[in-house]
């Protein structure tokens, strides 16, 4: 019920469409009732996008920002038993990432590549904290791309993945929002 609340209330930020309102400037129930629907209805959209286009991100860290993880993803003999237990891997593992692996487009394919990590799990009291040249193991969902200065003044884009679901609809919605305006 949070995330209906905060659509809807962006939606209201961004300003009412004309076609919302009565002749009077106020507001047309039917309207804003069939408004609702369709802002769940996209919810729902930007929701599946999110689902089929999920990635396993197992990769070596190789910076820790304050707001997310850098990632080089593709080190897929990082899912073997007992590393997949957890979603954070010590450096001190020995991984290797396969000069033969392309990305494949269906959900779950191992990503390929420098990718920004963003919604880490939570660890439950004092566990590891991330720390440079970890490895990664979980799923992510696409959220739009991140830019980062790598070196002095040279700035890099790169494909942006959300540890949850949830947040990674509500990034994607915000940042529809932010384009429209």
């Amino acid at each position: 019920m949070k995330w209906l609340i905060k659509i809807i209330l962006a939606a209201l930020l961004a300003g009412v469409p004309s076609g919302l309102r009565a002749e009077d400037g106020t507001f047309a129930p039917a309207a804003v009732t069939n408004s609702v629907a369709e802002i769940v209805h996209h919810r729902e959209d930007v929701r599946m996008i999110c689902i089929e286009n999920r990635r396993m991100i197992c990769g070596r860290i190789l910076r820790v920002l304050p707001e997310g993880l850098l990632v080089d993803s593709g080190y897929a003999d990082l899912m073997r038993p007992p590393l997949n237990s957890s979603w954070l891997v010590p450096g001190t593992v020995q991984a290797s990432r396969s000069s033969s692996l392309v990305e494949g487009r269906e959900p779950e394919a191992v990503c390929v590549g420098p990718i920004f990590l963003v919604d880490l799990p939570k660890s439950h009291g004092p566990g590891p904290k991330p720390k440079q040249y970890d490895y990664v193991i979980l799923l992510g969902y696409p959220s739009g791309e991140h830019t980062y200065h790598s070196v002095g003044n040279v700035t890099k884009t790169v494909r942006q993945f959300s540890g949850t679901l949830q947040k990674a609809v509500d990034r994607n919605l915000m940042a529809e929002v932010a384009a429209k305006k």
